[in-house]
């Protein structure tokens, strides 16, 4: 059920599209109530009754239709619930990007279970601390992986799950054994909209990860969000190279996609000259991935390598996890090929979109709120104390974005002192600052807690960064805040150069000085090798 109209005070800058319903209205009580329609898990019966013969997804082992797909599922099931796992139990799926790990998930919802799944690139003792953390009953990992598996579980304290391992031949792969003598059951539990669903570990640039508890109904909205802004329907195909542990791969690609009756053709690692070979054979019509990933699919098409132009199915590619510079929307425009501009994170998914079409006008914006959220920005001198007391940002002033909705978040596993910091009532504290134009098209300019006041002065690191990276001999840079005893603090900026750049600090202080106020450029410039990530890529910023 969609929710239905209320009126709300709304306050200035809250947005929400003209003549839409708001996002988190009640729709009665049956809206609420357990029910097998709330269930995700279940999605895949549908498609099986009406599109059997249509491809579910596809990896390097098998390819599925809807058919096969439910069929494996069901058995899936009898396997996760002889194992014990019910409702509120977690399972641990430590793999790549393979269909097992979206059977796991949807059969795991079936069971009214939590998902964790976990990164494939951490080390065994990042590992360890997600499976203290979390405690689940069942851990599913890579047979390659069986030495790092052993590692983790013999640091691990607290965990002591029942391991399945995928991978191998068929014959030789205990998954396959398992599901071979499985009996196929269309259990299904009744769930409520707020039942969690997935527990996935942010990728924690500011210290420990933290694990966001997210529910059926974030799954279901963060859908139909995407179905609406990607003009997505069942005769789509979606191209996922993005790592399924990450929320960009899984709740912006994968999962809406089984919701509509999309299918999936999922690759383990990036490589774009495969990346374009799948687009090509597979009629793929959307991709999605970060501004790098983006940039080096046209470098290939650059070297002609597979192909000098896109394939003709491809209707556009999605963007997120920084906004797309200019240069790089303009190459895509210039091949004919629109790039779709998104904004969100692990615990909201997608929060605002840009239509490719404003995508050279409003260059530099990540968009305007998606349906089903409501967005306010508010003064950061008021976002500490209470929700009443917030005063919300005008057109070009910085705010920190907040969010109300159904696609947020339940909270932090077992942090309730974090989850209390980032959930304020109704509202989720997103941590980014942002400013909007009269459109409520929204520009990031950094993170609440990276903002430094120098002299006075708020100073944003991205706002720093993204000019330094504007010298042709500049590919990486981070600012981070150092004290000083004259302006209280002052930034340093670690800056990674090209390779064979004859490039000094005096030149591109020099340089910089160009382009930036006095008070934000940066005192110290450290050239580095490379910067410090997390095994999803983002910059750890506490580690300089």
């Amino acid at each position: 059920m969609e929710p239905q109209d209320r009126a709300v005070d709304e306050g200035p800058s809250a947005h929400r599209p003209a003549g839409a319903e708001p996002p988190n209205a009640p729709a009665g009580d049956a809206a609420c109530s357990p029910s097998l329609a709330h269930n995700a898990g279940a999605w895949t019966v549908r498609w099986a009754e009406e599109r059997p013969d249509a491809l579910a997804w596809c990896d390097a082992d098998r390819r599925l239709d809807w058919r096969a797909a439910e069929q494996r599922i069901r058995r899936w099931t009898d396997v996760l619930a002889r194992e014990g796992l019910g409702p509120g139990d977690r399972i641990a799926l430590w793999l790549g990007n393979r269909g097992a790990l979206l059977e796991a998930l949807l059969a795991a919802a079936r069971l009214g279970a939590i998902t964790l799944p976990v990164n494939g690139r951490l080390t065994p003792r990042e590992v360890a601390f997600q499976l203290d953390d979390a405690t689940p009953r069942i851990l599913v990992s890579e047979k390659a992986w069986h030495a790092a598996t052993d590692e983790a579980l013999a640091i691990s304290d607290r965990a002591r799950p029942t391991r399945i391992e995928v991978g191998g031949q068929d014959g030789h792969c205990e998954l396959e054994k398992r599901l071979v003598a499985a009996s196929p059951t269309d259990r299904c539990e009744a769930v409520s909209p707020e039942d969690p669903m997935i527990l996935m570990y942010t990728s924690g640039t500011t210290g420990k990860p933290k694990g966001a508890l997210l529910p059926h109904r974030k799954s279901r909205f963060n859908g139909l969000n995407a179905a609406r802004y990607f003009d997505l329907g069942p005769e789509d195909r979606v191209l996922v190279v993005a790592p399924l542990f990450h929320s960009l791969a899984l709740q912006i690609l994968a999962l809406p996609a089984i919701q509509i009756g999309a299918g999936l053709v999922l690759q383990e690692g990036f490589d774009p000259i495969r990346a374009w070979r799948a687009i090509a054979d597979e009629g793929v019509t959307y991709y999605g991935g970060v501004p790098t990933m983006h940039q080096r699919m046209l470098a290939a098409l650059d070297r002609g390598e597979p192909f000098e132009r896109a394939p003709a199915s491809l209707r556009f590619a999605f963007t997120a996890g920084a906004a797309a510079p200019v240069e790089l929307i303009r190459a895509f425009e210039g091949r004919g090929l629109r790039l779709v501009q998104g904004y969100g994170q692990t615990e909201t998914s997608i929060l605002t979109c840009l239509p490719p079409e404003l995508a050279l006008a409003k260059a530099g914006s990540v968009g305007r709120p998606v349906h089903h959220a409501e967005i306010r920005l508010v003064a950061p001198d008021r976002i500490e104390g209470p929700v009443e007391g917030w005063r919300d940002v005008a057109p070009g002033e910085v705010g920190e974005v907040v969010v109300r909705g159904p696609i947020t978040m339940l909270g932090y596993w077992q942090r309730p002192e974090a989850t209390a910091a980032t959930l304020r009532g109704e509202w989720l504290r997103t941590g980014d600052l942002a400013t909007r134009d009269a459109d409520f098209d929204i520009t990031l300019v950094g993170r609440a807690r990276e903002m430094y006041i120098s002299g006075g002065e708020n100073v944003y690191p991205a706002e720093v960064e993204a000019t330094l990276v504007e010298h042709p001999d500049v590919v990486e840079a981070a600012v981070v805040a150092i004290p000083d005893r004259e302006w209280g603090e002052v930034g340093r900026a670690y800056v990674v150069l090209r390779e064979g750049a004859d490039l000094d600090r005096e030149a591109l202080a020099a340089w910089l000085a160009s382009r930036l106020a006095r008070y934000k450029q940066p005192r110290e410039i450290v050239l580095r090798e490379a910067l410090p990530r997390t095994a999803s890529g983002k910059v750890q910023k506490h580690r300089l």
